[in-house]
């Protein structure tokens, strides 16, 4: 039996927004006679689950870009600020992460991967660091438990660890 709407609310936005769009769907199929813009109210009902979704993933490419710099990067000075860029994106995802959308990121970690080494790449490249942002690995080398775990950080092999 499905959480009640109240309770879904409460415990997964995410869930809640997809659940009720899909609701006011099929509310909308019944043609009531009702003063209600269906067709915009289902879209912005959708859009405020996308939001929750997006923010997520955006945590979670700081996470790994900020990761991949401290396993990669030979740079003394910005490490410090690299671990708390990734404390912070880690106590940002805390109230956002709801059971569905950690689903939906493990289904998506890749493609976040992705755009997080993207701008990794870019990064190192731009601070004359070429042959670490030629190491990056092309697969996402840690497990999203990992990245999610507020006491794990990647190794580091330039020292400074937390």
């Amino acid at each position: 039996m499905a959480a009640a709407p109240e309770h879904l609310y409460r415990d997964d936005f995410y869930a809640w927004t997809r659940h009720q769009a899909a609701e006011l769907r099929k509310l909308a199929q019944t043609r009531p006679n009702v003063a209600l813009d269906f067709p915009h109210l289902i879209e912005e009902v959708a859009d405020l689950g996308r939001s929750e979704r997006n923010a997520v993933h955006s945590h979670v490419r700081v996470i790994i870009e900020h990761a991949l710099k401290l396993e990669h990067s030979q740079a003394g000075d910005p490490r410090i600020g690299w671990y708390e860029t990734i404390i912070r994106a880690r106590s940002d995802l805390e109230d956002k992460l709801t059971p569905t959308l950690r689903r939906d990121l493990q289904r998506n970690l890749q493609r976040v991967y992705r755009l997080a080494r993207r701008s990794a790449f870019q990064s190192l490249r731009l601070h004359g660091e070429t042959e670490p942002a030629e190491a990056l690995p092309p697969d996402c080398p840690w497990r999203l438990a990992d990245l999610l775990d507020p006491d794990w950080f990647p190794a580091s092999r330039h020292g400074l660890e937390p």
